[in-house]
């Protein structure tokens, strides 16, 4: 009974904080931040807020000349375990940004900026974690920034590859057939398609959604590279202005490149043949539509090798992979 009042007790302080937060001002923090009982740096810690959590501002206050601000916010109680609670506390008032701040939008993703390159360089643990939710918490606050927009194509994108590294490390993902594998969660990325129609965040939030759509492994089955063919040219046409259009048709010409091979193995002649007119093609299509960049070069690489014979492809012997380019 007295754990059932002391719950009932703790669930009303919460309801009638989050009441009170709802006239408060939404932000973020852009470092890690230890949560403190009152606001002084020697007192006890609540938990530590991180990189792109989101806060309430409750109060702010002057202490020994120097401001604090009192907060709700979400916590990280254990970090190797990823558990985290609301609770509410202070933290040193410069390392919280909010709607209010003057270019907030510009600091927020700066720091988002910062902590992704240091995640590239893996040189902070759960960097790209910081990143995703900075870039989210500025789309979120900032809906009319001019980097609202690609805020939100970078945090679904940050998002699209921690999960495609997760699900790549289960037996699952060397599935041929994409349905019987797990597939990466969508949603965000729709968003960006949603919110920003017509945008090159849309158009590279539609070229991520394609990793959903392709074989975990071809296991020396034509279909499979047939049909990315077709769904790579598929988005070019679609999304022809789009900042991968060059790759989606390289991509597509390398698969017929591939099926040149494959048919060969099968004693298909005039399919291998077909295949090999169809990726050339599409290699000068590339060359043509595209001078900057690297797919020209690589294109007319494919078209050559293509035109002279030279296997461009060889299926892996455990048949795990999708095959590699020869070199």
């Amino acid at each position: 009974m007295r754990k059932q009042i002391s719950f009932l007790f703790a669930f009303i302080l919460f309801c009638a904080a989050m009441a009170l937060a709802a006239d408060k001002e939404h932000g973020t923090v852009i470092s890690d931040v230890d949560l403190r009982v009152t606001p002084d740096p020697t007192a006890q810690k609540l938990g530590k807020v991180t990189r792109g959590r989101d806060i309430f501002l409750m109060d702010h206050t002057m202490v020994d000349n120097k401001p604090w601000a009192h907060l709700l916010a979400v916590v990280d109680v254990n970090v190797e375990q990823e558990t985290t609670k609301q609770i509410s506390g202070w933290v040193p008032a410069e390392t919280v940004i909010t709607t209010s701040t003057p270019n907030g939008d510009q600091i927020i993703y700066g720091e988002a900026v910062d902590s992704q390159n240091l995640s590239d360089q893996r040189a902070r643990k759960n960097a790209a974690d910081d990143a995703r939710r900075l870039y989210y918490r500025l789309y979120e606050y900032f809906p009319n920034s001019p980097l609202a927009g690609e805020a939100l194509w970078r945090a679904a994108d940050i998002l699209w590859h921690l999960e495609k590294a997760d699900i790549s490390r289960r037996p699952s993902s060397r599935e041929m057939d994409p349905s019987m594998r797990v597939a990466m969660d969508e949603e965000t990325l729709k968003l960006v398609m949603k919110k920003y129609p017509h945008t090159k965040w849309a158009d590279m939030a539609a070229y991520n959604l394609i990793d959903n759509k392709v074989c975990g492994s071809w296991k020396g089955e034509t279909k499979c590279p047939d049909k990315e063919s077709e769904i790579y040219e598929k988005y070019a046409r679609e999304h022809p202005e789009s900042p991968k259009a060059a790759e989606a048709l390289y991509n597509a010409a390398w698969r017929q490149g591939a099926l040149v091979e494959m048919y060969k193995a099968q004693h298909e002649q005039d399919k291998s043949e077909k295949a090999r007119r169809k990726g050339m093609e599409l290699a000068q299509e590339i060359a043509t539509k595209y001078q900057d960049g690297d797919w020209k070069p690589r294109a007319m690489e494919l078209q050559y090798a293509l035109q002279q014979g030279i296997p461009t492809y060889v299926a892996e012997s455990n048949a795990q992979q999708n095959g590699r380019p020869v070199k």
